[in-house]
């Protein structure tokens, strides 16, 4: 590992939208990433892109890459309780009134070292509105003989319990202008149906719905925004998302531990930019349910001192 290099004074010329720009090789593979967000901006082998990713002088858009810290997903119009106390966050989705993905995916992080294949993160996140703690945040990313692996860790710092979840946001690709010809495979025997603001109303059997998507088979142009749970794992603890093309030359994988009991399966269809809208598959391993900060479910609670770990990953070559 390699220290960061000392401050330098500030240049006063052109920056980049997503900030400083890293990169990691191991063989074949590629991966960028940004400052803004510590994200995943992109990550190919043998110039084939696994992700639907942004490019070095855009600011991202649809969450693309990002790591969602201290909430995946949405709160219902901003507010819970927590101990007693009711709170208010502001409402970073202004369409739905809600509050959406957490609190660091647009903050600055700190490098804290890197090598040729693998780099990690910092963050410090001190209370704001709605947020009354401070959470240690760390993101590990190794790139291996299997593939990516990222890891994040969050620490509470604060002299009282907080509630915790995380969730990561990339969108899978197959190098094509559209997912529609795309197979995919979802390991989710339950989804969680939603409503206008995408806020869960209970939780179904995927079993005969459009949902049901645990055996490999076309996405075709059927809209999906919906998370899983009740994921079927393999003998190493794993649940696995399967995305490949159609004659099944070449494809992605993505994998999540058992810290990870939810996926979101995103087609994006109701990004604002219309020119994403189905160019890439947002798999996004969650922690917990949407809106756990008020139903609970999935919900950790970190104790003072306490530390989460979860890892997930993106291998190039799936097995179909």
């Amino acid at each position: 590992m390699t220290t960061p290099p000392a401050h330098r004074p500030a240049d006063r010329g052109h920056r980049l939208s997503s900030g400083r720009q890293y990169e990691l090789r191991s063989g074949r593979q590629h991966v960028a990433l940004t400052e803004v967000g510590g994200a995943l901006r992109d990550y190919l082998v043998d110039g084939r892109p696994l992700l639907d990713g942004y490019g070095p002088d855009e600011m991202c858009t649809g969450a693309r890459g990002q790591s969602l810290i201290p909430w995946p997903n949405r709160v219902k119009d901003g507010r819970y309780e927590w101990d007693g106390r009711p709170l208010q966050l502001d409402l970073s989705e202004p369409d739905k009134g809600g509050a959406i993905h957490g609190l660091t995916r647009w903050r600055n992080w700190e490098l804290l070292e890197q090598a040729e294949d693998s780099i990690s993160f910092t963050y410090m996140l001190h209370a704001c509105q709605g947020w009354p703690w401070v959470l240690e945040c760390r993101l590990d990313y190794h790139l291996g003989d299997d593939g990516l692996s990222v890891r994040t860790t969050a620490v509470n710092r604060s002299a009282a319990p907080c509630p915790y979840g995380t969730g990561a946001h990339p969108y899978l690709s197959l190098g094509g202008p559209a997912i529609d010809s795309g197979l995919v495979r979802v390991p989710g025997r339950t989804y969680l149906p939603v409503d206008s603001a995408g806020i869960p109303t209970g939780r179904r059997p995927v079993e005969g719905t459009v949902y049901d998507l645990r055996e490999l088979q076309q996405i075709g142009d059927r809209p999906v925004d919906v998370a899983y749970t009740d994921l079927i794992r393999g003998a190493d603890g794993r649940a696995r998302v399967t995305f490949a093309k159609p004659d099944r030359s070449a494809g992605v994988e993505l994998w999540v531990d058992e810290a990870y009991p939810y996926l979101e399966i995103f087609t994006g269809d109701t990004l604002p930019q219309q020119d994403r809208r189905r160019t890439g598959l947002g798999v996004e391993p969650m922690t917990c349910a949407p809106d756990a900060f008020n139903s609970g479910e999935g919900l950790v609670t970190l104790r003072p001192g306490e530390s989460h770990t979860g890892q997930w990953g993106i291998s190039p070559s799936p097995v179909l």
